[in-house]
């Protein structure tokens, strides 16, 4: 455990650095910009089955943030149900947050999983995720609603 922390904790910092929420509020993993998901097409994970970035002249607006979408019909099938495809705990990373931390999401190091999308920060985390996907998710929901109002920065320093 103590690796996980030094590795945890190398990567924190330059996440905490890298990572900017919207000032709405830090439940969102966002550039400060309002860009969500680095500008990656949110509907396309389920329907292309990949990380695909999305166009910057088709966006939606949702809660504050805007989604890019690498076509018209993406962006209405979004708009129609902008829930079925947001990803979990606010886009960060899915494993930080079953520890109790806000890593940002890379949306190349992702999973669909009961109709959820899930991200990581890293596709070594990705790995270690994978090797308890159902444990993970349950530590990381009970996490989140401690963690989800609070700044990564602030998670940090705990």
């Amino acid at each position: 455990m103590n690796k996980f922390k030094s590795l945890l904790g190398g990567v924190a910092l330059s996440v905490a650095i890298a990572t900017s929420s919207l000032a709405a509020g830090v439940e969102l993993n966002a550039s400060s910009t309002g860009l969500a998901l680095q500008g990656y097409d949110p509907v396309a994970y389920f329907t292309e089955g990949e990380a695909t970035k999305g166009n910057w002249k088709i966006t939606a607006t949702h809660n504050d943030a805007t989604y890019r979408f690498a076509s018209e019909e993406n962006k209405a099938a979004f708009e129609a149900n902008p829930d079925a495809y947001l990803p979990a705990y606010g886009g960060y990373c899915a494993f930080g947050a079953a520890m109790g931390f806000k890593f940002d999401g890379d949306p190349n190091y992702w999973r669909i999983v009961d109709d959820r999308l899930y991200l990581n920060l890293s596709e070594d985390i990705q790995e270690r995720w994978e090797g308890d996907i159902p444990g993970f998710i349950e530590k990381a929901s009970a996490n989140w609603n401690e963690i989800a109002d609070k700044d990564p920065a602030e998670l940090q320093q705990q």
